[in-house]
């Protein structure tokens, strides 16, 4: 019966890899893997014989298709591994998943290790809701700007970041947000790994003070419960004019100030008028 099992693989301790992951790679008739020599390592130790395809971030558009049909055609028990962690999860897998999807075959999850679930875990933030962001963006406007969305939108975020990343982002957080709470982990499960928490001029001063900061794996997560921030532009020009109104009659301006104002910052003219007019005879009722 052609089959895809999404295997998660080791991020670093090789004992993480399950019972049942070893036993579905191991009697699997083709394995896609991100990079074949990092998934060669692994069946050498666990003593997988089966054959192994490549299937990356810069070929799976074009690839998935054709192996999905390959295991369609073949009748294939075919297993999807990454380099480390769960497949899909800020890593390559998707396309091949949904391919074989559309084409009828069953895809079913061996769970295992997750660098941001093992992060989140030993964070000790309230994270009965929390996000994936992955990586952000390059330019530092670009991670303030995601930085501030994500702080709007939930209470736990989780980040990866290069080593040669890690001390600039946090310097950016701890401009943005300070009053966040960071849990930043680099080479979970291996042998060296470590764990910085505190504030991010907190973590931003560990990070400058170990020489070893540029090696490693480093995934992120920020605790935002007590982050508070202006109302963004975007969330202001949503008000309606009656609210707008209101909020600077709340400063202390009468309503013909607060009229004044609104059309000093832009509002159209007989807009505000109007929404005064609806407040007046709001008011007298």
């Amino acid at each position: 019966m052609a089959i895809l099992y999404v295997v998660a693989t080791p991020i670093g301790n090789l004992q993480d890899l399950s019972p049942r992951g070893t036993e579905t790679l191991r009697n699997a008739d083709l394995i896609i893997a991100e990079d074949t020599r990092v998934t060669m390592k692994l069946c050498q130790v666990f003593g997988l014989k089966a054959p192994l395809v490549s299937c990356h971030r810069h070929s799976e558009d074009s690839k998935a298709a054709g192996l999905a049909q390959k295991i369609l055609d073949e009748d294939l028990t075919a297993a999807l591994v990454t380099d480390a962690g769960t497949p899909c999860i800020s890593d390559p897998g998707c396309e091949v998943v949904r391919e074989c999807a559309e084409a009828g075959i069953p895809v079913i999850p061996v769970p295992g290790c997750c660098a941001g679930i093992a992060a989140v875990s030993i964070s000790g933030y309230d994270a009965r809701e929390f996000a994936f962001y992955g990586f952000l963006p390059r330019e530092k406007k670009d991670i303030k700007a995601r930085l501030e969305e994500i702080a709007r939108g939930v209470k736990v975020a989780i980040l990866h970041e290069s080593p040669f990343r890690i001390t600039e982002l946090t310097e950016i957080i701890a401009e943005t947000l300070p009053e966040a709470r960071l849990t930043v982990c680099c080479d979970l499960t291996k042998l060296h790994e470590k764990t910085l928490r505190g504030t991010p001029e907190e973590v931003l001063a560990a990070l400058k003070a170990n020489e070893k900061t540029e090696k490693g794996e480093y995934c992120v997560v920020l605790d935002l419960h007590n982050v508070s921030l202006p109302e963004s532009e975007t969330e202001a020009a949503e008000w309606p004019l009656e609210a707008k109104l209101i909020e600077e009659m709340k400063q202390g301006s009468s309503l013909r100030e607060a009229q004044e104002k609104l059309i000093s910052k832009g509002e159209k003219k007989n807009a505000v008028k109007q929404a005064a007019l609806t407040l007046k005879k709001l008011f007298e009722t």
